[in-house]
């Protein structure tokens, strides 16, 4: 049966979400036509809503209908700390931890030669310009732990240090509650080598 191109349109679509496939986009694409037509029309304008009115904020690029993030705006936050995160997802991460109170600045990416994303098209520059504003004491490297995210990593570190600024990274170890023996002989390497006194 050849379907109609809107539901084509739709399927394609949904593959565009990372991890969607063709069977979970056709999936969703037909349950929002057949079976919940409020539940696409409110996906409807919520996507258009947010196409419209979402923008990176001015200071630390990441996701904002103003100029200006509430965080950035937050001015009971500690201005001496930067953490500098790939995404808008990933300092999302860490603001739910609680556990930092400072300010963050979003790369949108990684370093990634291959796809020709160096430092000028990561916005390495407005890093710097924020973190050299004068009161920045330590950026607090928080990319991922894979080759692109390390490579990123070490070149704002070599940058960073160069013009005086204190850098750490993330610690890299055994996550709370697992046991030894289930974790993978890497991730004990690295909390080996990262361990800290008690």
């Amino acid at each position: 049966m050849k379907t109609p191109g809107a539901i084509d349109a739709l399927i394609e679509a949904f593959k565009r979400l990372p991890g969607v496939g063709e069977r979970s986009a056709s999936r969703m694409a037909y349950h929002l036509i057949e079976r919940d037509r409020e539940g696409a029309q409110i996906l409807s304008h919520a996507l258009t809503r947010a196409y419209d009115c979402v923008q990176h904020c001015a200071l630390c690029h990441s996701l904002t209908e103003d100029t200006i993030c509430l965080t950035c705006l937050d001015e009971s936050r500690d201005p001496t700390r930067l953490c500098v995160v790939e995404t808008p997802a990933d300092q999302s991460a860490v603001e739910k931890t609680a556990a930092y109170k400072g300010y963050y600045f979003v790369l949108m990416g990684t370093l990634s030669p291959l796809q020709g994303i160096g430092p000028k098209e990561l916005g390495v520059q407005a890093l710097l310009d924020r973190a050299l504003d004068g009161i920045v004491e330590e950026v607090i490297l928080a990319t991922n732990f894979n080759a692109e995210g390390e490579a990123t990593a070490f070149v704002l570190t070599e940058t960073l240090k160069k013009r005086g600024l204190s850098v750490s990274r993330l610690a890299r170890g055994v996550p709370v509650g697992s046991e030894l023996e289930y974790v993978d002989i890497g991730t004990i390497a690295h909390a080996m080598v990262d361990r800290r006194l008690s």
